[in-house]
């Protein structure tokens, strides 16, 4: 897992930071999804992210919840069930991403990119 930035120890940029703290191949999906669908089980976010690897998805996903952005909840059944949820924290970023996703329509569009299948994701929310 790549070194994080301690943010505490030196001056730094707002900008810098929050990109830092959504630094991830799949981060930003993951919140989005978990905004849309609110508490979510693991293959289901691996659905969203397809082409991501299990390891890598833990991996960002155990970020998120060490930034506070979301919470694990395991429920004690066998097999073993896991659910991921946006915390408090975790909302407030809904506003940006649902931004996000607007000008990332935008821009497709301008350049005649965008498919079907990106109307639906994003029109969901």
């Amino acid at each position: 897992m790549p070194k994080r930035r301690n943010y505490d120890a030196v001056p730094a940029c707002t900008i810098e930071a929050s990109l830092n703290l959504l630094n991830g191949r799949w981060k930003g999906v993951i919140l989005f999804h978990l905004l849309q669908d609110g508490t979510t089980r693991f293959n289901a976010l691996q659905r969203h992210c397809a082409g991501s690897t299990a390891r890598l998805l833990a991996n960002q996903l155990r970020e998120l919840e060490e930034d506070g952005f979301i919470t694990r909840t395991v429920y004690p059944v066998v097999p073993p069930k896991v659910e991921y949820a946006l915390t408090e924290e975790g909302r407030t970023i809904g506003p940006i991403l649902l931004q996000l996703g607007d000008w990332g329509r935008g821009w497709l569009d301008r350049r005649n990119l965008r498919t079907r299948a990106d109307d639906r994701s994003v029109e969901a929310a």
